[in-house]
């Protein structure tokens, strides 16, 4: 599903999923009504969406909520020309598990797509590195944490590259083969890694990874 009120970005996106066997758009809207319709009427595994349609700049981050809430599997790519990184934090705490810059990811909207419906997330690299560099620097100007039992510390390296590469988009089978090891081996690394971080899927995995600089 493709939501933006730019009708000439919608085309563009649109057409290029189109253009690949294995993704299919069953839907397009423009503005937050028209959204709201499409996604009680359609069924989709993928919601691409910009923040501003058009009432104001929360608009896509008040869609991601409603989408989750009417259809939890599905996951939602925010698309927009916003890139701070209080905008992609808000956008991951209300349910995206991707976020990509318009006008520098024209031609990769398909793997983005396959990345999130895969159970990964995807994010501009750029973006990414600044978040990075924005968890580093608010680790350095804290001081230790006093509880050795957070979430984020339990986790092993091994179990983080598993993370990585789920966050990737891989499979169990895929991760298996690129570490050595069992399919078993890693879907109980998987396992842990819920236990550990207090999540139910690898997107809410992925979410947690992402705001707390894990990956």
């Amino acid at each position: 599903m493709v939501v933006d009120d730019d009708s000439h970005v919608r085309m563009v996106i649109a057409q290029e999923v189109m253009n690949d066997h294995r993704t299919v758009v069953v839907a397009q809207a423009s503005c937050l009504r028209e959204a709201r319709k499409c996604i009680r009427q359609h069924d989709f595994d993928v919601m691409l969406v910009d923040l501003n349609l058009g009432n104001g700049n929360d608009d896509g981050l008040e869609l991601i909520d409603v989408m989750k809430s009417l259809r939890p599997t599905a996951e939602a790519i925010v698309v927009s020309v916003v890139e701070t990184e209080e905008q992609v934090l808000r956008a991951f705490e209300v349910g995206a598990t991707g976020y990509l810059v318009k006008n520098s990811w024209f031609g990769s909207y398909v793997q983005a797509v396959l990345q999130v419906a895969n159970g990964g997330a995807s994010i501009t690299p750029s973006l990414a590195r600044r978040l990075l560099q924005r968890f580093d620097k608010n680790i350095v100007a804290s001081p230790p944490s006093a509880s050795p039992s957070c979430a984020a510390d339990l986790i092993s390296a091994r179990e983080r590259k598993v993370l990585r590469m789920v966050a990737n988009g891989y499979t169990s089978a895929e991760i298996g083969h690129q570490l050595e090891i069992s399919t078993t081996t890693v879907n109980a690394h998987i396992k842990s890694i819920y236990c550990k971080l207090q999540v139910h899927t690898r997107a809410q995995a992925v979410r947690f990874a992402l705001m707390r600089g894990l990956l």
